[in-house]
């Protein structure tokens, strides 16, 4: 097996502690690091969420938007890091927006972004997500669901979540309706 599947690199070590230039150069030398993980299976750019160090992250995902997409420990990509959380979602339109594909990637528990946003109680990236499948029209990703064969809808009522499951259950109905028209045409 290979002893350097999951090393820290001098990247993880500098996003993590927020020292947004130096991770940007070495980011540009080697932009393999980018997507290394570390012995407990998480990006640089995890480790900058993780720490909080919001410029640095906004800096590495403009040089490199498909760090947005990198599968940490449990298939945990920065975006559904980033969807567990009420207070980014600045940083979640933004990475939508460099990175629009992301919204498909879904964790080695078949979760999408949106369902880490409801089982987070995040109801401002709930917001923000289907706001984004409207703009988008990809209401596919409604449909989807987890290991245990939950839709992100199932998910809020289980979990009693009204606010959600009106976002959810009106913002599915709009996305689907404009799905079909598209498809009709």
């Amino acid at each position: 097996m290979n002893e350097e599947l999951f090393v820290e690199t001098p990247l993880h070590v500098a996003a993590s502690a927020g020292q947004t230039n130096f991770a940007l150069e070495i980011l540009r030398l080697k932009p393999s690091f980018g997507k290394k993980l570390n012995p407990e299976g998480l990006s640089p750019l995890h480790l900058a969420l993780q720490n909080k160090h919001s410029e640095t992250v906004r800096r590495l995902v403009k040089l490199d938007s498909e760090l947005i997409r990198v599968k940490g420990r449990e298939g945990l990509t920065p975006l559904h890091f980033v969807a567990q959380t009420d207070d980014s979602d600045d940083l979640l339109s933004e990475f939508l927006h460099l990175c629009s594909s992301s919204i498909n990637d879904v964790t080695s528990h078949e979760e999408t972004a949106l369902h880490m946003a409801v089982k987070s109680f995040s109801l401002k990236a709930v917001e923000v997500l289907l706001g984004w499948l409207r703009k988008t029209y990809k209401g596919e990703v409604l449909c989807l669901t987890d290991k245990g064969g939950n839709t992100v809808l199932h998910t809020a009522v289980s979990t009693s979540q009204p606010k959600a499951c009106f976002y959810l259950f009106f913002g599915s109905i709009n996305i689907i309706v404009v799905d079909r028209i598209l498809a009709s045409n």
